[in-house]
């Protein structure tokens, strides 16, 4: 479905865990295969090559603006939905099911304002394959937007905790590379040591936030 900000939402988000690229920059490396064994990967490698830039950060927004406005169109036409449900679909990612399973429990029991249920007509998906910038969060300029799990990237990372974070983006969180292994958000930037999948109360704060504030605000958009 479409949506007015579709300008913004055409542009692709380098949102993975510290090795995905923002269009215009270059890939980070050792993306687009696992470390070879007894290779030690440092936090260093995994984001140094990729630091953050202003169109990764409009981007991210882009993301979470599509998957509000899916949701508050839904509620516009079922006003008397008792909750903020946002629908996914795992089709384009069958060998990711368990880790999707995972993750999407682990924010569903993290947080309150907003819950995530596998279903039909979703307001994102996920999807699989090989991609030299790793896993991402995109969009498709027309309100539509998917979740990219890359193979190589979720064998040399934990892969619940790939698939956590960029559920984050989904949720409206940004990519906080150098924070700690506590932090969720912060992905590659601990080291492929790190299997943490969990928020911290920082980021489930502010996904509580997004969802109770911001839905308002979408919703006054949504309903004619």
């Amino acid at each position: 479905m479409k949506h007015p900000r579709t300008a913004l939402m055409s542009a692709v988000a380098g949102l993975g865990l510290g090795l995905v690229a923002a269009s215009g920059t270059a890939p980070a490396v050792a993306a687009s295969s696992p470390a070879p064994t007894g290779t030690v990967v440092t936090a260093q490698a995994g984001y140094a090559a990729y630091a953050g830039s202003s169109e990764n950060a409009a981007a991210n927004r882009a993301f979470f603006d599509a998957v509000m406005e899916s949701v508050a169109e839904k509620r516009a036409a079922n006003p008397g939905a008792a909750a903020v449900t946002v629908v996914y679909s795992t089709s384009g990612a069958p060998s990711f099911r368990s880790q999707i399973a995972s993750s999407t429990s682990i924010w569903n029991s993290s947080v309150a304002n907003v819950k995530l249920q596998e279903g039909s007509n979703p307001d994102f998906d996920y999807r699989e394959g090989n991609d030299s910038r790793g896993s991402y969060a995109s969009t498709d300029g027309h309100g539509s937007g998917y979740i990219f799990l890359d193979y190589a990237q979720n064998q040399q990372y934990d892969s619940t905790r790939v698939t956590a974070h960029e559920t984050g983006h989904v949720l409206g969180l940004p990519d906080h590379y150098t924070g700690p292994c506590s932090e969720l958000m912060s992905g590659g930037g601990p080291g492929t040591s790190c299997t943490n999948a969990y928020p911290d109360s920082a980021e489930r704060s502010r996904v509580n936030s997004l969802w109770q504030n911001g839905l308002v605000a979408a919703l006054a958009r949504a309903t004619p």
